[in-house]
């Protein structure tokens, strides 16, 4: 991930007090759904469109000073998606990540969560009601998890938007590592799978 070099858990949590927090969540449920009749959509796996333009997933920064890392992610999960965010807690369990960049001096750790259908889709739903929505959060988004016939609309059509961060990278290791794709789609998409 450009600019950033991966650490593990317990290297990040030992950076001094110069180094900032944030956390972000991957929040996905299985779909069994079919776009058109005929294109399986396998997974719905949200993102938000953020106030500067960008695509990220929900969270932010965490004060380890009050909270762990996880109390500091779900007080932002409930402040940008709203009170369904209530029926799921992100635990230690769903760790995935921790990158650092230079500058600024930030360490991001990132996490994936599975929920229902019927939780992801309550999340939809009351995100409007959040807080910080309109103000951090411009709406939430579905990504395409497949490709259409002329290769280019679904996730390759997607993976053109401008994101935060590395939000793309955990993204498209997260898509790799939890299976989420059909297996090939990384081939087909003309990208290189990341690392497991």
């Amino acid at each position: 991930m450009a600019g950033m070099r991966r650490l593990e858990l317990a290297e990040a949590l030992q950076l001094g007090p110069g180094w900032r927090h944030a956390c972000h969540a991957l929040l996905y449920a299985p779909d069994p759904g079919l776009l058109f009749g005929r294109v399986p959509l396998r997974y719905a796996v949200l993102m938000q469109m953020r106030f500067d333009g960008r695509l990220g997933f929900p969270g932010g920064f965490v004060d380890l000073r009050d909270h762990s890392l996880e109390d500091g992610l779900n007080r932002e999960l409930d402040e940008e998606l709203g009170e369904a965010a209530a029926a799921f807690r992100v635990e230690r369990a769903d760790y995935r990540s921790s990158h650092a960049g230079s500058r600024p001096r930030v360490v991001v750790h990132f996490y994936t969560k599975c929920l229902t259908l019927e939780q992801l889709t309550a999340v939809e739903r009351g995100a409007p009601r959040a807080r910080d929505h309109g103000l951090e959060v411009l709406g939430l988004v579905r990504v395409p998890l497949y490709t259409l016939r002329d290769g280019v609309g679904g996730l390759p059509a997607f993976l053109e938007n401008t994101f935060i961060g590395n939000a793309r990278e955990q993204l498209l290791e997260a898509l790799q590592n939890l299976g989420l794709l059909e297996a090939g789609s990384f081939a087909r998409l003309k990208i290189s799978a990341p690392p497991p």
